[in-house]
């Protein structure tokens, strides 16, 4: 019998979620399930046991018991329901919106700041002026 363990403190570990299971018979497996990106458990795990008797001793005996200050919600596990499959990287949606500058050329300037300026001898337009107001004995 598979045996879903939720609210559980997030540092169970494997055996310990084991040696409390195996007081009502044989443990088959313990998974903790975990965040895939930070690696963290999630706060719940299954449990299997050998028989389906030792699974109701088992949530009997441990549903609504205190570990670690959080009380424990145990009872059988659901079948896992068919779900479309994951896209890598998630869903971004459709195309479109702004994407931002670029050199697009024409007359009215976008792309990299510095390729503006190499038109300029790597100067900006507003030095070239201030140089030409210092030239000029008033």
């Amino acid at each position: 019998m598979k045996i879903y363990v939720g609210n559980l403190p997030y540092s169970t570990r494997d055996d310990e979620l084991e040696s409390m299971f195996s007081a009502y018979g044989n443990v088959v497996s313990v998974t903790i399930v975990m965040d895939r990106d930070s690696g963290r458990s999630r706060g719940f795990a299954f449990v299997e046991m050998e028989s389906d008797s030792e699974g109701q001793a088992a949530i009997d005996g441990l549903n609504d018991s205190d570990m670690g200050g959080r009380t424990l919600k145990v009872n059988e596990a659901r079948p896992r329901t068919e779900r479309p499959p994951r896209r890598e990287g998630g869903y971004r949606g459709g195309g479109g919106g702004y994407r931002g500058g670029g050199d697009r050329g024409g007359d009215r300037g976008g792309g990299n700041r510095d390729s503006r300026r190499s038109n300029y001898g790597g100067q900006d337009r507003r030095s070239n002026y201030r140089d030409d107001d210092r030239s000029n004995d008033w």
